[in-house]
């Protein structure tokens, strides 16, 4: 009597050997393991060669664990079995030449350093589980994620509605909005700068996982813009770059700050994600280049009026002008926008790691 062999699909992985067995209601299904690596093979059903009994045997290339697990579906046959050495096989059979009835199950199939990966992935997993069970339960997550929220949500707020005013203004007014976009936007903008100061404090309370030191070197950076040189002088919060300054802050906060809040409830958006670490490569240095030729501006008004300037003794004349002070403030913007945009580089490059570690 001829035997009758079904098609078998096989895959693996470093601890698991995958078969599917294409036989479709299947009955009297009988699976054993004789020695420690041959599989015996026998069941009644529907096959490539019509409804009889089929059977296989498989001498694997390693010895494997006795335990077999398998399910039977209307289409065909899953069989699981557990390696007894964790390792990656080159080949499924101890034969080089494999049998006819062999096949990749493409399904199921990778190569080796994916399946490193994903057996990394699960550890990874494992592992963090293992930790968090570990780690005590913080009882005022719930209040502090709910404070970060309605932060991020005033800010977004706050900047949407500078940011929509100065676009309307553009379109209508055009050039001309660029003149009084301080006396228009400015006790907004006070308002959202003020709130800033709350993010060099959130990492010092532990709220928030970014460093303290970027957070101060924009907030402080910022408020110095704000507050001494439009602020101080009437005749700066007339000038033009008063609406290049403002519209660059805003259009690089209406992106951040939703991000921020989505991420309180742990939603990532695609489109937000990649628009916020991407517009702030051209926004971020556009921004402090403006905010540059505004000190510039203020310098001969600052020598002039003397605001700020320090008393000095007669023997050293009159006077030490703030514009001093500007001119080095001018050289640690410069520096402050490597810090900040190698931190906002690194940030995005760990973002797009974890991103394809899950999709992995």
């Amino acid at each position: 009597m001829q035997i009758l062999t079904p098609q078998v699909f096989w895959a693996q992985r470093h601890g698991e050997i995958f078969l599917r067995v294409e036989l479709s209601d299947a009955s009297d299904v009988d699976i054993s393991l004789q020695g420690h690596n041959t599989l015996q093979f026998r069941a009644q059903g529907h096959g490539a060669k019509g409804d009889n009994q089929y059977e296989f045997s498989l001498e694997f290339l390693e010895p494997v664990k006795p335990e077999i697990h398998q399910k039977s579906t209307q289409r065909q046959v899953d069989i699981r079995i557990r390696k007894q050495d964790e390792r990656w096989w080159e080949r499924l059979t101890l034969r080089e030449k494999k049998p006819l009835f062999l096949a990749p199950d493409f399904d199921r199939w990778l190569d080796e350093s994916d399946a490193e990966m994903e057996l990394q992935a699960k550890e990874e997993k494992i592992n963090k589980i293992s930790v968090e069970s570990r780690v005590r339960k913080d009882p005022y997550v719930g209040l502090k994620k709910g404070y970060l929220f309605m932060y991020n949500l005033v800010q977004f707020l706050g900047f949407s509605w500078i940011f929509v005013n100065m676009t309307v203004r553009l379109f209508i007014l055009g050039q001309d909005s660029f003149y009084d976009t301080f006396h228009t936007t400015a006790d907004m903008m006070y308002f959202c700068q003020m709130m800033a100061v709350l993010e060099v404090a959130n990492p010092l309370l532990g709220l928030v996982k970014t460093g303290f030191f970027p957070a101060m070197i924009q907030v402080a950076g910022r408020n110095v813009i704000l507050f001494v040189v439009f602020g101080c002088l009437d005749e700066m919060q007339n000038k033009a770059v008063v609406f290049f300054v403002f519209y660059l802050w805003s259009s690089i906060e209406i992106f951040r700050y939703p991000f921020y809040m989505l991420a309180c409830i742990g939603t990532d958006w695609k489109l937000l994600t990649w628009l916020r670490y991407s517009l702030w490569i051209p926004l971020y240095p556009l921004g402090v280049v403006a905010e540059a030729v505004a000190v510039i501006q203020s310098l001969p008004i600052f020598d002039e009026t003397r605001l700020f300037s320090v008393p000095l003794p007669s023997a050293l004349g009159h006077s030490l002008s703030f514009s001093y002070t500007l001119q080095l403030y001018l050289v640690l913007m410069f520096l402050g926008l490597f810090i900040n945009f190698r931190h906002l580089y690194k940030q995005r490059q760990r973002r797009y790691r974890s991103r394809k570690r899950k999709v992995h």
